[in-house]
């Protein structure tokens, strides 16, 4: 494989700043949260001993653990990421592991070897291309005939309370950052509308494309665990960084937080929120 220079500048530098800091301090939190997703879009992609597994923007590794465990001794897991912070904790957790494999390195450019791919999974991972056309049409090359996909990703914002609740509970004590010009650009929503996901796979080669509803509660922290995960990442988390951050401001956000997580929390104490999300399925 070569890495081709990336054209995917701004994310670069945001997951290898502060934004792939932040996840790596809140990374049990978010893979709690993203876990029951990510379960079901693996269960999608049909993984089996011996096949090889593309995990594309894998993060901190949750994803490719598990496939690593699916695919067993025989087969092999390469798992590319942007962001070198994340994937440092992705190979601290896959030590020990001979069929595991982390990249840094841009999907959309990386020089993947045909034909070496059965399957490719993501968890929230592909939203972020600059040309996403282009990176799926990449990926690609690099499978074999028939191979499969199975990524997820975020519906609307508006569907998704545990993302808009905390700006929308802190609006008296941060400003929220203005929505970007372009609706599609690369971030969280980009692959909102299902239409345009097709679309993007058909054009890259793609075919059997499917788009899937998923709609499931995440959470499973208690209310101070949540609401230190909701004043650091997501729509809140990045106004607060562009606010300055400083801790009057951050104790300010997080009570009004707190007040709003707490008609979330079940009977065990630990809160649970809707979520809407794609499960896409396509084949090479």
């Amino acid at each position: 494989m070569t890495d081709a220079p990336s054209t995917n500048a701004d994310q670069i530098t945001a997951w290898n700043e502060s934004t792939g800091a932040t996840w790596v301090k809140m990374n049990p939190g978010l893979d709690r949260q993203l876990e029951p997703i990510g379960r079901e879009m693996l269960a999608r992609a049909d993984l089996g001993a011996g096949q090889g597994v593309l995990d594309i923007g894998c993060g901190a590794g949750a994803t490719s653990l598990s496939a690593a465990r699916a695919v067993g001794p025989t087969g092999r897991v390469l798992g590319v990421d942007i962001s070198a912070p994340l994937l440092d904790l992705a190979r601290s957790r896959a030590a020990g592991l001979t069929n595991i494999e982390f990249l840094e390195a841009d999907a959309q450019t990386l020089g993947f070897e045909a034909g070496a791919f059965d399957r490719v999974v993501s968890r929230f991972g592909v939203m972020f291309f600059e040309d996403p056309t282009a990176a799926f049409a990449n990926i690609r090359r690099g499978c074999r005939p028939g191979a499969g996909l199975s990524f997820a990703c975020w519906r609307g914002m508006a569907e998704n309370p545990w993302l808009t609740l905390p700006m929308e509970a802190a609006k008296e004590v941060v400003d929220p950052l203005p929505p970007p010009a372009d609706p599609y650009a690369p971030g969280p929503a980009a692959f909102a509308d299902p239409q345009r996901v097709r679309d993007i796979l058909a054009g890259a080669g793609w075919r059997e494309v499917a788009v899937e509803p998923l709609d499931i509660e995440v959470g499973g922290g208690d209310l101070e665990e949540t609401t230190a995960l909701m004043t650091r990442v997501g729509p809140l988390g990045h106004a607060l960084r562009n606010a300055g951050g400083g801790r009057e401001l951050i104790d300010a956000a997080q009570d009004a937080v707190r007040g709003a997580v707490r008609r979330f929390l079940k009977a065990d104490g630990k809160a649970w929120m809707p979520s809407a999300s794609w499960i896409v399925t396509a084949r090479a």
